[in-house]
């Protein structure tokens, strides 16, 4: 259990806030490359609780700005794309990218007032497939060079979805390896090769065991967890009856992102963003280390179960999550379908908007969620302290960082270390694009 004032640190975002503070030091995602391919390319921001409009101008250069007219207070979405820059309609004042006003048609001839008016933005860069923010103070950090943004764009999905609960215990559902093998348990194996795109339906390493049934059959995995220059790394063993050993390793990207394997082809590298205290968005970006992805595809798998153009799931609260007791009977542990992601966003939004951490009661495979509230209250306190080279990537080396390392593998004998490394040796040797570690 925390404390509530602890509880409050670690959840709120907003301006000002302890954990918002931490947040504002990192690149952020703010919105997918996809939202923006239209005649009109602005599209309205939320992000840690500000309201911001992001567009492209005429020389398909990216602005986000306030959504808030400096003038009185009209809505810039509604603005005119224009002149390399945003109108408002109200009365003409334009704003550059950079959120300059740069003319008040209004305003007398000769009046230099405009050149004092400025709109709040903030520096943003395109990424496969994903626009990425910094709202913090000084320069940005650089982005280091992981798997995900050193991969070619052929080889990399994004993706995201709307959840109605605080962005931490978003996050910590991706830091508890244990959860995989009840909340995501299926009680009928189907064929991976009829899997693609989808979390837990490949083969376990290189055996032709079902992931789901070594998730289902090994429910108790040895977890360990390892300080890392970007977070975490967490671990899980699970020893099997003819004595081998499941190895699967998972990462925490401080301060709110996982990279976990999907499959032996893929990883997913997911960051959970909030919009405000109460909502977030989780992007996911699929990189694959064999052939290109099928990005028809898995956009249309996950709009199946999304609308647009805000990305929430069909499933939710207000439906039960597609709740059928006849399924979790027979089918899955849940009862709510068989995508993956249905599963944690009932378990994340069932603790309530904002989960009531002076209630809960962690036992001994919550070590990665310990370790992890130790490390966001270290870098809070740092912040206030002025030391922000005590935060990971903020400390110098940032573009160095590769990886991060996540697999599943099976060692068939005690050197598990051994077997994974090899293993992922073996995947990138052969991958198409660099990714060499």
């Amino acid at each position: 259990m925390i404390s509530q004032e602890q509880n409050d640190s670690l959840t709120r975002v907003g301006p000002g806030s302890d954990a918002g503070a931490v947040l504002r030091l990192y690149w952020q995602p703010a919105a997918l490359s996809d939202e923006l391919m239209k005649a009109r390319p602005v599209v309205p921001v939320r992000l840690l609780g500000e309201d911001l409009v992001l567009f492209r101008d005429q020389e398909g250069k990216l602005g986000l700005i306030q959504r808030a007219c400096p003038h009185r207070g009209a809505d810039l979405c509604f603005g005119r794309l224009e002149d390399n820059g945003l109108r408002c309609p109200f009365h003409g004042w334009h704003f550059d990218r950079s959120g300059q006003c740069v003319e008040q048609p209004g305003e007398p001839e000769g009046s230099r007032m405009h050149e004092q008016i400025k709109a709040r933005s903030y520096p943003v860069v395109e990424k496969n497939g994903i626009v990425w923010a910094y709202m913090g103070p000084g320069d940005p950090p650089p982005f280091p060079n992981f798997d995900c943004f050193r991969a070619p764009d052929t080889h990399v999905f994004a993706f995201k979805g709307l959840w109605e609960c605080n962005w931490l215990q978003a996050m910590e559902v991706g830091i508890d390896p244990a959860h995989a093998s009840f909340l995501h348990r299926f009680l009928q194996d189907e064929d991976p090769k009829e899997s693609y795109g989808k979390q837990f339906r490949d083969t376990a390493g290189n055996t032709e065991i079902p992931m789901t049934k070594l998730l289902r059959d090994y429910p108790r995995p040895e977890i360990s967890v390892d300080d890392t220059d970007w977070g975490l790394r967490l671990t899980a063993l699970r020893h099997m009856e003819d004595g081998r050993t499941h190895v699967r390793i998972t990462n925490q990207i401080f301060p709110g992102a996982i990279c976990i394997p999907m499959s032996r082809e893929m990883t997913i590298t997911q960051w959970h963003v909030p919009v405000d205290d109460t909502t977030c968005y989780w992007y996911s970006m699929f990189t694959s280390f064999t052939k290109p992805v099928d990005k028809a595809l898995m956009r249309e798998q996950r709009l199946k179960e999304h609308r647009l153009p805000d990305y929430a799931p069909l499933k939710n609260a207000r439906n039960n999550y597609g709740y059928d007791e006849n399924e979790q009977a027979s089918t899955t542990y849940t009862g709510m379908g068989l995508d993956i992601n249905v599963h944690d966003q009932w378990a994340v939004e069932s603790m309530g908007r904002i989960q009531d951490r002076t209630e809960e009661h962690l036992g001994k495979t919550d070590v990665g969620i310990i370790r992890n509230r130790r490390r966001l209250r270290d870098a809070i306190a740092a912040v206030k302290a002025g030391e922000l080279d005590r935060l990971p990537m903020r400390n110098g080396g940032t573009e160095a960082l590769t990886g991060p390392v996540s697999n599943d593998t099976i060692a068939t004998g005690g050197n598990w270390h051994a077997a994974a490394a090899e293993a992922d040796v073996a995947r990138r040797a052969s991958c198409p694009w660099d990714a060499s570690v």
